[in-house]
């Protein structure tokens, strides 16, 4: 088994746009009852001002705490995370709230951990703004934006019972946008609708990133989701494990076609998860044995010893 040396970001000397969010060495550790859970364990993670990601992977590999600790949910308790210039590791007091009012926006999977059932839509959008002592006026032409960039605008005085499933979830996306947010944090806001209804909620996402110019995280399982961005990045026991890149190409008769390419991640010291079916396919145990060669690494399993031959003592 070979690795090539191409790696997942591209040539280091292009220049990249900047970092809105940056996790190094990232841990999690939680700890009751007398047991210990590391729910993240060294985990690396960059994502670019303007872009749209998925993070995936199975449950308990550590997605949701990441986004808790983005969103000022969660503190890590260790290692490094920032977004958008503020240090997730030393918010406290009236900085933490406001960080959470005004630079990073949530969308929660049930609409009732995000609407107020009591307020109509309007109101719904205008709580957030009120709260940051925004003005009438200008609380009034904001709730307008919103609810015609979410397709609600007929919506307005409606309350959440009202709406559908999807628009409560648009509802939702318009909630967390109020104040403008750098950062729009997505916990599986498909998970409790059908593919069509989802599939809208998932153009309103991609409408807010292109159009707003939020960099949008989406958390989820649905494989049909994630493979509609153009990154996708899987965690494993902690760690982000591989990253799925995607474009469109157009041939000579201008003709689109998507391209998928998967590529395994090196963490800051190294370490590298292999998928499953490689380590089978190899028949790879716990040691494996690493050869340098001239464009590639070899990843080779671990030899029987002869019987014949003498340990080394």
């Amino acid at each position: 088994m070979t690795l090539d040396s191409t790696t997942t970001r591209g040539d280091a000397a292009r220049s990249e746009p900047p970092a809105v969010i940056t996790c190094d060495s990232l841990v999690r550790v939680y700890r009751g009852g007398g047991v210990e859970v590391q729910a993240l364990q060294g985990l690396d993670l960059r994502v670019d001002e303007g872009e749209m990601l998925a993070i995936v992977g199975a449950s308990g590999s550590g997605k949701s705490t990441l986004l808790g600790i983005l969103s000022g949910l969660d503190a890590p308790t260790a290692g490094s995370a920032r977004l958008a210039g503020h240090d997730l590791t030393a918010l406290r007091g009236a900085e933490l709230v406001r960080y959470r009012r005004t630079t990073v926006g949530t969308v929660r999977q049930q609409s009732s951990r995000n609407l107020l059932a009591d307020l109509t839509a309007s109101e719904n959008i205008a709580l957030p703004l009120a709260l940051i002592g925004t003005g009438r006026r200008e609380r009034s032409r904001r709730i307008a934006e919103l609810l015609h960039e979410l397709g609600l605008d007929d919506r307005g005085d409606r309350r959440p019972a009202q709406l559908s499933g999807g628009e409560q979830q648009r509802l939702s996306i318009a909630v967390a946008l109020a104040n403008a947010p750098r950062v729009l944090l997505a916990d599986e806001p498909t998970g409790q609708l059908d593919a069509r209804t989802g599939a809208g909620v998932l153009a309103a996402l991609r409408a807010v990133n292109e159009r707003l110019g939020c960099t949008v995280v989406i958390v989820t399982h649905d494989a049909a989701i994630a493979g509609q961005v153009r990154r996708t990045v899987a965690i494993r026991d902690g760690r982000i494990s591989s990253e799925t890149l995607r474009s469109r190409d157009r041939d000579q008769h201008g003709a689109g076609a998507l391209t998928e390419e998967e590529f395994a991640v090196l963490d800051r010291v190294g370490r590298l998860q292999l998928p499953e079916e490689y380590r089978r396919a190899m028949d790879l145990g716990e040691r494996v044995r690493l050869t340098v060669e001239r464009d590639h690494i070899g990843v080779w399993p671990q030899q029987p010893r002869p019987e014949n031959e003498e340990g080394t003592p």
